[in-house]
């Protein structure tokens, strides 16, 4: 398998006139990861400090730890499987459709909560450096609304590759001004005896406090994966990714460490309690700049700048929220995990509009409390959840994918049955379960949310894949098209689909949607029809008419409701379903297309026998062999209309009849 990572940087799609162009490296990764990391410490410190106290810098050490280990487990996970998602991706492949799902919406939920706690504190930063009265009330509220709103709209229009290079920029301000305010403050209120003193483990923090604190740290993580949603469209190298995961790292650890050690020793701990927590509960870092140096220039300089990069970070940072549960939105609907209606695309700006307002309006609803400590909680229980399906599975991968390539690989791993477990993996599955754990038991409120979001996601993906007919484990596909909200267009107006309750059914349906919703006649007055036909051979010996055995009507219900379904995922398309009795399929169908008129038939491709005896036998191995079985050969010869098969990929070993390597053929 060829590294695709380092390799390939233009990739044509087979058949599909498109090229893709690798252009995103190194450096735009690092900067979506580091946006995060950024955006988390302006509205977590302070929580995190209320629960650790004195032991905030350790809770952060070990944080950047668990960082780490998360971030080799995202980044051989997307290396593997090449998809645009995480932890979704990751568990489809490991796991089973199910999974795949609860993984996703857990991570929809972090989106969420995230882009209403970045406009939340983005009110705070710009209310505590230059006017109080937006730190409150209905003018905080305002302000929030206006972010999201924002946040929406740019993402409705669609944001540019531009944006990679404005986030560059702020990366670097902010990057600067936080190393300036450790650097400054490690100078001027750094003591050891400020932090150590005040310890007392077990009184001040509690263990229940430390444990829940180091639960907090995760809100840094949503980087991950929004990074390993550019799976397919980064040209970075093995070694690249080594350093990546490296320097991310590593600027977790110093940064988090740094800026906690400064923050407690400038406000520190005193009778259980923190200044920082206390006053500075919404915009921690304008806490930090106002202590290093109070009453002086210097400090006013500061709290000026970090209001500006708090803003701006912050905003920023609910652009990128937005922008993750629109992509991973989508993703769950082409897959057919939500509801096709949820991820339809804008008819002129392909955006998935739908999802976006309704995520806007779900942040609205998530900042009316004001609290930021239940948004930060509520979101760690989305995070543990999902980072915990995310170790698995690339752990299990390591057992069921062997030896597929993996362009970078988690150092450190120990041979189990056969496999190579990577140990950094096991060790934080172990600490994601811990923090899970440590939320359902000291956080009610974010427990109540976080359950209720899962079991309602739970309830849609099993209600809408069952009354579907859809498989629950399994993949099912829907191409973009059939999200897109513009009226179709129509090529043909009714088509004939024969199906034969085989895995092709589902491809040679969509490739009569994609032709009915395609080319459309603007002065059509109606939709197109795709007529779905199952044929019931009956023998010679029998009468035409003799009754049929129940397995057989069954199987065709089943085959024709399923053909329903897949059908009228395409706008405008309407699909009849209908049978009839003959004594040959192939006589069946054309006399049908006949009768009905349709303008074309879509239909899989029958093979022709395996005997290899060639054209007279009807088998294979000949230069002038069949292609196709008689019935379709006779379709093709006789049919009063244009016909379009569906066909399996052809192998020496008579063809692989996998649904998802079809292709189509005229």
């Amino acid at each position: 398998m060829a590294n695709t990572f380092e390799r390939i940087r233009d990739h044509h799609v087979p058949g599909g006139g498109e090229t893709f162009r690798r252009t995103l490296g190194s450096p735009a990764l690092f900067t979506i990861l580091y946006a995060s990391l950024a955006s988390a410490i302006y509205f977590a410190l302070s929580v995190i400090a209320d629960h650790a106290l004195g032991l905030t810098p350790l809770v952060f050490l070990l944080g950047g730890v668990f960082f780490a280990l998360t971030a080799m487990t995202y980044v051989e996970g997307a290396s593997l499987h090449q998809d645009r998602g995480g932890a979704t991706v990751f568990a489809r492949y490991a796991f089973n459709e199910l999974w795949s799902f609860v993984a996703g919406w857990a991570i929809l939920l972090d989106y969420v909560l995230l882009l209403a706690v970045c406009a939340f504190a983005a009110a705070n930063y710009i209310g505590g450096a230059f006017w109080s009265p937006l730190s409150h009330g209905w003018p905080e509220f305002a302000f929030a609304v206006v972010v999201i709103a924002f946040a929406a709209v740019t993402n409705v229009r669609g944001l540019g590759v531009g944006r990679y290079t404005r986030i560059a920029i702020v990366t670097v301000f902010d990057l600067a001004l936080q190393a300036a305010l450790i650097v400054v403050g490690l100078v001027l209120v750094f003591q050891t005896d400020l932090l150590l003193d005040p310890i007392d483990m077990g009184t001040s923090p509690t263990w229940a406090g430390f444990g829940f604190a180091l639960t907090l740290t995760t809100v840094a993580f949503t980087g991950l994966e929004s990074a390993s949603g550019l799976a397919g469209e980064v040209a970075v190298g093995r070694r690249g990714l080594k350093r990546l995961v490296a320097s991310s790292s590593l600027v977790s650890i110093v940064l988090y460490v740094g800026i906690a050690l400064v923050a407690i020793t400038a406000m520190p701990v005193v009778g259980g309690d923190t200044s920082l927590a206390r006053n500075y509960l919404d915009d921690p870092l304008i806490g930090v700049a106002a202590n290093l140096d109070p009453n002086t220039s210097l400090s006013d300089v500061l709290v000026y700048l970090v209001g500006i990069g708090g803003a701006i970070t912050l905003i920023g940072g609910a652009q990128g929220a937005m922008l993750g549960l629109s992509r991973l939105a989508y993703l769950l609907a082409t897959n057919r995990q939500i509801p096709s209606a949820l991820g339809r695309l804008h008819p002129s700006r392909s955006t998935p509009y739908v999802v976006i307002v309704v995520g806007a309006l779900l942040a609205v609803a998530l900042v009316i409390p004001l609290d930021i400590e239940f948004l930060v909680a509520a979101y760690a229980f989305g995070s543990l959840l999902a980072f915990t399906i995310a170790h698995l599975s690339v752990i299990v991968l390591r057992f069921r994918e062997p030896d597929r390539d993996r362009p970078y690989r988690i150092p450190f791993s120990v041979g189990v049955g056969g496999a190579s477990v990577p140990v950094p993996a096991v060790v934080g599955t172990a600490m994601a379960v811990i923090g899970f754990v440590n939320v359902l038991l000291f956080h009610m409120e974010a427990s109540l949310v976080g359950g209720g979001w899962m079991l309602a996601g739970l309830a849609l993906y099993l209600g809408y894949r069952l009354t579907e007919g859809k498989p629950v484990f399994k993949r099912v596909t829907i191409p973009e098209q059939a999200l897109r909200s513009e009226p179709p267009e129509t090529e043909f107006g009714s088509i004939l689909v024969p199906v034969f309750g085989r895995p092709l059914d589902d491809d040679i349906v969509q490739t009569a949607g994609r032709l009915a919703a395609e080319e459309a006649d603007d002065d059509a007055e109606g939709g197109a029809v795709i007529e779905a036909l199952w044929v019931f051979e009956v023998p010679m010996s029998l009468p035409i008419d003799a009754a049929l055995p129940e397995d057989r009507l069954k199987r065709a219900r089943a085959a024709l409701a399923r053909a329903k379904a897949v059908g009228e995922e395409y706008e405008g398309v309407e699909v009849a379903t209908a049978t009839v009795r003959a004594r040959r399929a192939g006589e069946a169908i054309v006399d049908e297309a006949r009768r009905r008129g349709v303008e074309a038939i879509v239909l899989a491709a029958e093979e022709p026998s395996r005997v290899r005896g060639g054209a007279l036998l009807g088998g294979r191995g000949a230069p002038n062999e069949n292609f196709v079985g008689e019935l379709t050969k006779y379709v093709v010869t006789k049919a009063p209309c244009r016909v379009i098969l569906t066909a399996p990929p052809a192998s020496d070993n008579g063809g692989d009849r996998s649904r998802d390597g079809a292709s189509p053929a005229a």
